[in-house]
């Protein structure tokens, strides 16, 4: 039997980095927002043992590194399944983006398990198994708009943000998010100087979380589309007036300034909002229409940039449009 699931792909609103853990992982907030946009994971199962990776990209890894492989065998031993397990990753996302693609095709591997071997995980299973491997898969278990906190693995849903048309930039630049967090603590930005009036790492969370909430609690809407002068309209100036940032920015784009270069282009566009997603190399930026949008993504290629028209997927529209057939 083989099951086929969309492997829908997240931007973040802001990304805030605090101090180190004793784990050695750094605390976070953020808000991840999935987006239409994705790769197709095919799972099938057959008699024998083992796992097999199969994509079309070279860049995949095809051995234990990869968190396919990873969460297969945690979910075959869990499940207590002795069989042959082939994933193929069809990617259309980028490899090193900030869109949270690998992490996206490891729950779709477990999801699609799942159906193959017709035997169900618990909700909480799932999410143990998704934080062990790696802070970024259980936002992939909740879909629509989800707050991050800890080390990005705490995942609490919120309130549907309405529709927003995106465009995404994928340059031709891997930035590694492990080397990103080492500049961030190097910097003058990510080391906290003892002054009794600079904050801690601890205190500036708890701030940011603060910004994060009220942006959150106040630019909730039904979910309809955007209209001129509504609420959900206004959305994205709520946004940019709430000064929602990207921690990883301050660091990413003074070793990759062809990426503030981007980000620049987009508010040229008619960008209303832009950011880094996670620490890249992927940008985006959120468009009042889905035509301004469109317009967009014509004066990006004609700049040599590598443009996607997309947008924003709902909690409800992510479980709904995630499987593609099973035979």
């Amino acid at each position: 039997m083989t099951v086929t699931l969309r492997s829908f792909a997240k931007i973040n609103l802001g990304l805030y980095i605090g101090g180190l853990r004793p784990d050695g992982y750094h605390d976070l907030r953020t808000v991840y927002q999935t987006i239409v946009w994705h790769d197709l994971i095919r799972v099938t199962a057959a008699r024998g043992s083992g796992i097999e990776i199969l994509s079309n990209d070279p860049r995949v890894p095809r051995d234990d590194s990869n968190t396919c492989h990873r969460i297969a065998d945690r979910v075959l031993a869990e499940l207590g399944a002795q069989t042959k397990v082939t994933i193929e990753i069809e990617k259309r996302l980028p490899v090193q983006g900030g869109l949270g693609a690998a992490s996206s095709n490891a729950v779709a591997t477990m999801l699609a398990l799942e159906r193959v071997l017709k035997k169900r995980l618990s909700g909480a299973v799932r999410l143990r198994i998704a934080a062990d491997v790696g802070s970024d898969l259980p936002l992939f278990l909740v879909g629509g708009t989800v707050l991050g906190v800890g080390r990005g693995e705490e995942v609490y849903p919120q309130p549907e943000l309405p529709a927003l048309p995106i465009v995404v930039v994928t340059p031709q630049i891997g930035v590694s998010t492990p080397r990103a967090f080492a500049d961030w603590d190097a910097s003058s930005s990510g080391q906290i100087t003892p002054q009794l009036t600079h904050p801690g790492p601890s205190d500036r969370l708890l701030e940011a979380g603060r910004v994060l909430s009220s942006w959150l609690a106040g630019s909730t809407d039904t979910g309809a589309p955007m209209r001129a002068g509504s609420r959900a309209g206004s959305l994205i100036l709520d946004l940019v007036r709430a000064g929602i940032a990207n921690d990883f920015e301050k660091v990413v784009f003074p070793q990759y300034p062809e990426l503030r270069d981007i980000k620049r282009a987009f508010e040229r566009s008619g960008a209303v909002y832009a950011s880094l997603s996670g620490s890249g190399s992927a940008l985006y930026g959120l468009f009042r229409s889905r035509q301004a949008a469109a317009t967009a993504v014509r004066r990006l290629h004609k700049q040599g940039l590598k443009a996607h028209l997309t947008a924003t997927l709902t909690r409800a529209q992510y479980w709904k449009k995630s499987l593609v057939a099973s035979r």
